[in-house]
């Protein structure tokens, strides 16, 4: 697993010559309503034991979270199961709203 910064993320999505990652939000669905950056697919934390096989292991997934905690515990959970190309989002949503998206609602 990568640490990958919003910056270096905002990069790579904008990037039209690279495949895009799959954007892994593994927070709660009251939080993802707050805010959420767009593309991404929300897949809360406690659900991703029974719900990983719906991941394909070989591909780029970028875990996201509020500030980088949880989607770190998810990101080691998948890669002890064989996913290989995984991202933590340094600092997530909050992070992504403060060096990225300023008019991303923060909580």
């Amino acid at each position: 697993m990568e640490q990958i910064t919003p910056v270096a993320l905002k990069a790579w999505l904008d990037d039209t010559s690279r495949d895009k990652p799959l954007l892994l939000d593994v927070r709660e669905p009251g939080e993802f309503d707050i805010c959420h950056i767009d593309g991404a697919t929300l897949l809360p934390m406690s659900t991703v034991p029974v719900r990983s096989g719906e991941l394909k292991p070989d591909d780029d997934i970028v875990v996201i979270c509020h500030h980088g905690g949880r989607s770190m515990q998810v990101a080691m959970f998948l890669e002890q199961r064989g996913f290989s190309r995984l991202y933590n989002l340094q600092g997530g949503v909050n992070a992504w709203s403060a060096q990225v998206d300023p008019a991303m609602p923060r909580y």
